[in-house]
């Protein structure tokens, strides 16, 4: 079956997302939402649908292009209307109230979501001026707020390099720059080609993207580990999840599953009768039978989940497709298997461990960059 929107034919899906935009403009023209996009989206044009890469019971995740760039825009739910809303907004003219009680309640709502408290200099990037639309204004950033992956990016983007920069927002769309995903299919699982370009083609390009690749990786990890005031856990990695950018920095594009250390603990602090029992997604704790809950602390590491899931399938014995040299080869091999399945079985060791292997991992990947300079440097001389 296809429908027809806007004078055009479109398979149900497509349609679907059409369907959203449309309503999305209607919304905007009537003033009930507002947002530095809308014009682009609703009235000049200049922002438009290119195709669908994700819907599901109403999430969204499009590629579009923005004034000749490739932007990707995101939504949680389907509509704008199946966002809660601010029972106060109808019942009086929002400019009366106060600036600092507003403030209030989005620092409530980061906190809620985020499950830690925020000062307000980090909490500024969601908060906008008063513009002439202000009521259209509050409900659509309302409705932003009610995004938990929004809040991410846009408390995150001016304190990492490890996340999705925002571009901007028109009611409950809002966009984020445009990465390629990684995919377990492919060879090197990220397009090295279509990040930085051909340049990159050939063996030993490749292998050199790969390490640097694998540090920015651990760059990653160490920064969500130490650089906020609890660490932030992943708990769905995988190489879709993640993107690089031209300097082949890694960046996390899919951050539904990623929680500070609070709201992890609450996640995993359930009954058990099992270790089983305390597994969600990536993280994992170990269930206590005499009390039968599973513990708060998490049993396992981001840096864990990524030797298994990224390093291994680089850091493999691959005797005639490597530039690496075989002795360095079994190095990062054996350093990889032994990061991702720690032979502890003490959960107060894990922290300990996995700072082992990040200090091994580090050091072979430095040992490995400089293995392939001299190389190249041999070769070209």
């Amino acid at each position: 079956m296809v429908f027809k929107v806007l004078g055009k034919f479109y398979f149900p899906t497509i349609s679907l997302v059409f369907v959203s935009i449309f309503l999305q403009c209607f919304d905007y023209g009537m003033g009930m939402l507002t947002g530095d996009l809308c014009e682009d989206l609703c009235v000049t044009k200049t922002l438009t649908y290119k195709r669908c890469l994700y819907y599901n019971q109403g999430k969204k995740v499009i590629q579009a292009d923005w004034r000749g760039h490739p932007v990707i825009l995101k939504s949680k739910n389907e509509i704008f209307s199946s966002y809660h809303g601010l029972g106060f907004l109808e019942e009086m003219e929002s400019q009366g109230i106060p600036e600092t009680e507003l403030l209030l309640m989005v620092a409530l709502e980061v906190k809620n979501t985020l499950g830690l408290e925020l000062p307000n200099k980090t909490v500024g990037p969601l908060w906008k001026k008063r513009g002439p639309h202000w009521k259209a204004q509050l409900a659509s950033l309302w409705s932003l707020l009610q995004q938990e992956e929004y809040i991410y990016f846009s408390v995150l983007q001016d304190i990492s390099k490890h996340v999705l920069r925002v571009i901007g927002s028109c009611g409950h769309f809002y966009a984020v720059e445009y990465l390629t995903a990684g995919h377990a299919w492919h060879s090197t699982l990220f397009s090295v080609e279509d990040a930085v370009g051909a340049s990159l083609s050939g063996i030993k390009h490749k292998a050199k993207a790969i390490i640097q690749i694998a540090i920015s990786f651990l760059d990653m990890v160490n920064h969500f580990d130490n650089d906020f005031s609890y660490p932030l856990h992943l708990c769905d990695i995988k190489p879709e999840n993640f993107a690089i950018r031209n300097d082949l920095t890694v960046v996390a594009i899919d951050v539904d599953m990623a929680f500070f250390e609070p709201k992890m603990r609450d996640i995993l602090e359930q009954n058990c009768s099992g270790d089983e029992d305390c597994v969600f997604f990536d993280c994992f704790s170990k269930c206590n039978l005499k009390n039968g809950k599973c513990g708060a602390e998490r049993a396992n590491t981001n840096l864990q989940v990524i030797c298994d899931k990224i390093f291994r399938p680089w850091f493999t014995l691959n005797l005639g497709r490597s530039a690496i040299s075989f002795p360095m080869q079994l190095q990062l091999q054996e350093a990889v298997h032994d990061c991702a399945q720690p032979r502890i079985k003490d959960i107060s060791n894990i922290q300990s461990n996995s700072a082992n292997s990040f200090s091994q991992l580090y050091n072979l990947f430095q040992v490995s960059q400089k293995e392939l300079q001299k190389e190249e440097k041999n070769r070209t001389s």
